[in-house]
């Protein structure tokens, strides 16, 4: 089968993340919004059935993600995360029932293509199953206090593109961890077991930036224009969690001429990311 249940699992993956997304973000929009970082906005939101539904989503976004994880390579299936966004106004339109304009189809068919184009080009390969704890911690400390600069400096501001920007690439951050950590879990859990998985430091690693990328994605919707913070995060997660499968899982993607390629494929996934965002952003 190849890479062809990977990519399967990551697709139903990102299909159940846009789901969430949509939901949680209704939701966020109707509790009170906060200038400074407030755990109780999750207290607030735990009151709203949409915002449950969303968590639901989230958590079947999550075995599809770590079914994707346990049999393709990091690099593979968290890019394949860009399409949340396309996908999010897609289920948006039909819960709202209306058409979407010519211009976002186009926009949709951009990303589509060039994520088609970087990854066909890239041919990630490798699934590396387990990475000692000597080359996590450089990692982990690097992405920690990359996390709490950008939400420092995202919380500071008031609500805004900076704000949402910030809090946008510090969600991506988060998140791209929560895979790289969760892909050597769900490898231990179908290797040695479920006692071992409730024993690996990974497993409690990757739940804890699971629920750090959570909360601060509550508070980027809440903290600006969706043509802010959905690129930081469609695009930061995406490039953090290849270079995590390159540096961290030694997977391989090609090189020499190929690169030529990928950066096309690239630039119109950012190009239509970007173009989405900005049109979401204008219909709000």
């Amino acid at each position: 089968m190849g890479l062809v249940l990977p990519t399967l699992f990551a697709l139903l993956a990102a299909g159940s993340n846009a789901l969430a997304t949509v939901l949680q973000r209704r939701a966020a929009l109707t509790v009170p919004q906060s200038r400074g970082f407030r755990p109780g906005l999750v207290l607030d939101l735990l009151r709203r059935p949409v915002w449950l539904a969303g968590i639901l989503a989230v958590i079947a976004a999550g075995v599809w993600q770590a079914a994707a994880l346990a049999t393709g390579p990091l690099s593979l299936v968290q890019p394949l995360f860009v399409l949340e966004l396309p996908l999010a106004l897609l289920l948006a339109s039909l819960l709202q029932r209306q058409r979407l304009p010519g211009t976002m189809v186009l926009n949709v068919s951009v990303v589509v293509a060039g994520l088609g184009l970087a990854l066909m080009s890239a041919s990630p390969d490798g699934n590396r199953t387990h990475v000692s704890l000597d080359r996590w911690l450089p990692v982990l400390a690097g992405s920690a206090g990359a996390v709490l600069l950008l939400a420092v400096a995202g919380l500071r501001r008031p609500p805004g593109r900076a704000r949402a920007g910030c809090l946008g690439a510090a969600t991506a951050i988060c998140f791209a961890l929560t895979a790289g950590l969760m892909k050597t879990a769900v490898h231990i859990l179908t290797d040695d077991g479920i006692t071992d998985f409730f024993t690996a430091w990974q497993t409690y690693a990757f739940g804890a930036t699971g629920v750090c990328a959570m909360l601060i994605l509550e508070h980027a919707m809440q903290g600006g224009p969706l043509v802010a913070s959905q690129p930081a995060l469609t695009l930061g997660d995406a490039t953090v969690s290849l270079l995590l499968g390159v540096l961290v899982y030694e997977e391989h993607v090609r090189a020499g001429w190929w690169v030529l390629p990928e950066l096309l494929g690239v630039g119109l996934v950012a190009a239509g990311v970007f173009a989405l965002a900005r049109g979401e952003a204008g219909s709000a």
